[in-house]
């Protein structure tokens, strides 16, 4: 979650250069390089099926990944973490039927509920809070796909996913950033995001697995809206009011709520992201 969340402040840092748009690009585009020279996907031809259930993860990946560069950019990093989390927190919802969890729904929605610029306490930007909706939306998208592309081969699926998610990334980064993406700077700086907001946090995540339950791994990474907030802060000196803090507080109550109660892995976090 450091190293995810220490990327997204890199990136915000190269907005003013390439823009949102671009920074995305150049994360996705790097770490479907990184990918499949790691797990060089070639080695196999796709049936049809197959193949339709990796482009389908991979647009949602895109598109998740495009959606959320474009929220941080209006957003402090905190907020728009806990916002995007109603993606996975709905798949987890939908996905239960304990009584129990109506009261993590009613949990989330006060969360959200704080942060969203119907509440007269929300400073945040009505634009940004509507691409983190979208990011969230992605993001259930991702899960879903993800579970199902993920059941041909995990390696083939992610690095040939994060191609497809690169080819939808690239038109809006062009378009932005133009000859300004190939820079030597600019493209050390996009390799160093792609590294650390993709290639070792899903590494450290996969060591992780070995040595944790699903459930507790689910628990724990509820906290990433707060580190989110952390790093923010501290590295990008976003300061949060007591009513953004409650909300992302909320929002993790919920998400760890949900996945500690569920019977079976509530949050099972496809290799990802933002």
């Amino acid at each position: 979650m450091v190293s995810l969340q220490y990327g997204a402040t890199i990136a915000k840092n190269l907005f003013p250069v390439v823009g949102a748009a671009g920074t995305s690009a150049l994360r996705v585009g790097f770490s479907a390089l990184i990918l499949i020279a790691v797990w060089r996907p070639w080695r196999r031809s796709l049936a049809r099926r197959e193949a339709g259930w990796i482009a389908l993860y991979g647009i949602t990946l895109g598109v998740m990944n495009l959606l959320f560069y474009l929220a941080i950019a209006r957003l402090p990093l905190g907020p728009a973490v806990a916002i995007e989390f109603a993606g996975p927190l709905a798949i987890a919802l939908i996905a239960s039927r304990r009584t129990t969890d109506f009261l993590w729904i009613g949990v989330a929605v006060a969360g959200l509920g704080l942060l969203l610029p119907i509440a007269p306490t929300s400073p945040l930007d009505p634009l940004g809070v509507a691409l983190a909706l979208g990011a969230a939306l992605a993001w259930a998208l991702y899960i879903l796909f993800g579970q199902r592309a993920g059941r041909i081969d995990g390696g083939r699926a992610v690095s040939l996913g994060m191609l497809v998610a690169a080819l939808v990334a690239a038109p809006f980064g062009l378009a932005e950033a133009g000859a300004a993406l190939l820079a030597p700077g600019v493209l050390m700086a996009g390799l160093l995001v792609a590294l650390l907001s993709s290639a070792l946090p899903y590494s450290l995540e996969m060591f992780a697995l070995r040595r944790l339950d699903r459930k507790s791994f689910g628990v724990l990474m509820s906290l990433e809206p707060a580190v989110a907030a952390c790093a923010g802060f501290a590295l990008l000196g976003e300061r949060l009011g007591a009513v953004q803090w409650l909300a992302i507080g909320l929002v993790i109550a919920a998400s760890a709520g949900i996945t500690a109660t569920s019977r079976r892995p509530a949050q099972e976090r496809v290799i990802e992201e933002v």
